[in-house]
C-alpha cells in the first residue's frame, strides 16, 4: 500500500494512474495555491508525510511534486521510505521526462505554461515565475543569491529569464496537453486566452509516464529519487540529478527500485 500525496495540479492525471494501479494507493491532494509560499508548503508537506508515516501501513510516501521553489527540500523521511521525481517544477513531469523539459525550454525556462490543472485549479491560466495573477514558486532569485552571490545570482537569473527584442520574457504561452484529458479541450480554450493576453499560443503533447510510473512503483534511479528512512531531501539543481537523499541510514524493508 502506498500513500501519494500530490498538488492537486495533478489531480485528474493522478486519478488516472490510481485507477490503474496494481497497489492500494491512498490519496492526498494539497491547493495549488500553497505554491505561493514556499516555507508554508514545506511545513503541510512535512505534515502530511509525518501523519501517513505514523499510520504505520505505508510501504512508501510518494510525492508528486517537483522542487517547486524549494518547497521539497528539507522534506524528511521517518520510519517509511519517500520517492518523488527529479524534477524542477511540475512543467517536467507534466512532460514526462527532463529530457524532453531541456528540448522545448531549456533556451527559455521562465516560459509561462499551463495545463488541464491550472486551468481548474489556478487562480490564472498561466503559471508564470513573475507572480503578477499567478501561483508564484518561492523566490528563486533569493535563493540563487544565498547560493552563489548577488552578482552571480543575477547573471543566473537573467540567462534563466532571457528578454526578447521587446524586453519582455513572456510573450509565448505554453499549453502541456496530455492524452488522458485531451478530451476536455482545454488547449482550445487556452489559446483563446493567450489571443486576449497578446501572447504567441504554443501546445505541446505532455506524457504522464513520471506520474504514472511513481505511482505504480516503477521507480528507476534516473527518474526518481529514493529517500530512505531518516534521510532528508536537499537540492542539487542541476538538469540531471537535480535532488539527492542525505542523512539518515535507515534500512529499507524492500530494495530501492520500486515495489512491485
Amino acid at each position: 500500500m502506498f500513500k501519494l500525496i500530490s498538488c492537486n495540479v495533478f489531480q485528474r492525471e493522478a486519478c488516472w494512474a490510481v485507477a490503474q494501479a496494481p497497489q492500494v494507493i491512498d490519496l492526498e491532494f494539497l491547493e495549488l495555491g500553497e505554491h505561493a509560499n514556499s516555507v508554508n508548503l514545506r511545513a503541510k508537506i512535512q505534515a502530511a508525510i509525518d501523519a501517513a508515516d505514523a499510520a504505520g501501513r505505508y510501504q512508501a510516501i510518494l510525492l508528486l511534486f517537483g522542487v517547486c521553489g524549494n518547497a521539497t527540500v528539507g522534506l524528511q523521511a521517518g520510519k517509511t521510505m519517500l520517492v518523488m521525481p527529479r524534477a524542477h517544477d511540475c512543467c517536467t513531469i507534466l512532460l514526462g521526462s527532463r529530457k524532453k523539459f531541456q528540448q522545448e525550454f531549456g533556451s527559455a525556462p521562465s516560459t509561462p505554461f499551463s495545463s488541464t490543472g491550472y486551468f481548474e485549479r489556478g487562480s490564472y491560466f498561466l503559471r508564470t515565475d513573475d507572480g503578477l495573477n499567478t501561483v508564484v514558486y518561492g523566490s528563486a532569485l533569493a535563493e540563487y543569491e544565498k547560493k552563489y552571490g548577488k552578482e552571480n545570482a543575477q547573471y543566473i537569473w537573467e540567462t534563466l529569464h532571457p528578454k526578447d527584442a521587446t524586453g519582455t520574457t513572456d510573450h509565448k504561452a505554453v499549453f502541456i496537453d496530455l492524452p488522458q484529458t485531451a478530451h476536455l479541450r482545454l488547449a482550445e480554450r487556452f489559446q483563446e486566452e493567450a489571443a486576449k493576453a497578446g501572447k504567441e499560443c504554443q501546445r505541446l503533447e505532455g506524457d504522464i509516464r513520471l506520474i504514472r510510473d511513481l505511482i505504480w512503483g516503477r521507480w528507476n534511479t534516473d527518474d526518481y529519487l529514493i529517500v530512505k528512512p531518516g534521510e532528508k531531501i536537499v537540492g542539487v539543481y542541476d538538469f540531471d540529478e537535480v535532488v539527492r537523499a542525505q542523512g539518515g541510514g535507515g534500512e529499507l524493508d524492500q530494495p530501492v527500485g520500486g515495489l512491485q
